[in-house]
């Protein structure tokens, strides 16, 4: 006898389909389900069902006959927007066309392909990590040789061939991209607080613009400009700004905004909630400020 045939046999059989299980909120979550409208920040710790609480909110907004695309959940990271949308669809029981949990960036970034195509452009591309670590990567090669008009401190000198000092440097740029500062800024705080490197640093990031073309073209969206995560925040931002238009018909378009894990913004994403639903408008932002990760930078 063989061994595959003494191997007994497993089936892999589909569980029955079933209705999930109905999300009963206590007092205070309830507070929250039946919120009248105006903003509303929630106080909420690990373990409170501070998710689940926003998914009955949702729900309860789509089942009193509120156009779901009027409804914008946003969250960080692609798998806490994914569930977030399942689990208020599974609620209401039906079909949801368009995707109203997103994280930031996604938000961020389908307002500028719209942009773009009502203007003519080319979509803007999202930047990823690893293009960023090369490009600035081979910035700094070039420094190291003497090309281009930044110079480093001489102390820094056999730092700037190291990756280690590549990722220092874009999570440097990518936090003054966050909260607006300009390479002037960058370089007057520098020359404030005698630091040299962040003056070098000022003068990267202009550099870094102009190989980029972040800033480059007839707006925010620009043609096909090449984005990094920070910037595309801040350009949807930039274009709500400059465009009135545009940004009261998405503030038309747009009757609730929930924000799971609200700690976790950045100034531009916290911008980007003042121009959707900083005017007074339904908004509410549930977060635990001890639970903030990012607040170290």
């Amino acid at each position: 006898m063989s061994v595959a045939a003494a191997t007994p046999p497993y089936r892999l059989v589909r569980a029955a389909d079933g209705a999930p299980a109905r999300f009963e909120p206590d007092p205070d979550q309830r507070l929250v389900v039946e919120h009248p409208g105006g903003p509303l920040r929630v106080l909420a710790g690990p373990g409170t069902g501070k998710t689940a609480t926003i998914v009955a909110a949702a729900a309860a907004r789509i089942e009193a006959g509120t156009d779901p695309e009027s409804i914008l959940a946003l969250t960080f990271g692609r798998r806490a927007a994914a569930e977030l949308r399942v689990r208020i669809a599974a609620l209401v029981g039906r079909t949801i066309r368009e995707p109203l949990a997103r994280t930031f960036h996604s938000y961020a970034y389908g307002l500028l392909r719209r942009v773009a195509a009502l203007r003519g452009d080319p979509p803007p591309r999202l930047l990823s990590g690893p293009e960023q670590d090369l490009l600035i990567r081979e910035l700094l090669a070039g420094h190291a040789e003497g090309v281009g008009e930044v110079r480093w401190p001489a102390e820094l000198a056999q730092a700037v061939r190291t990756r280690g000092f590549a990722a220092e440097l874009r999570d440097l740029l990518l936090r003054a991209l966050e909260r607006d500062i300009s390479p002037a800024d960058l370089a007057a705080l520098g020359r404030r607080r005698g630091r040299e490197d962040w003056v070098a640093a000022a003068a990267f990031l202009g550099e870094y613009r102009d190989v980029t073309a972040l800033r480059g073209g007839p707006g925010p969206a620009g043609d096909g400009l090449a984005l990094d995560p920070a910037e595309l925040i801040r350009a949807a931002v930039d274009v709500l700004r400059s465009d009135p238009d545009l940004l009261a018909a998405e503030r038309g378009r747009l009757n609730q905004v929930y924000v799971d894990e609200y700690q976790d913004c950045d100034p531009a994403q916290d911008e980007l909630l003042a121009l959707l639903a900083g005017d007074g408008r339904d908004l509410v932002v549930v977060g635990d400020p001890d639970q903030s990760i990012y607040a170290f930078r």
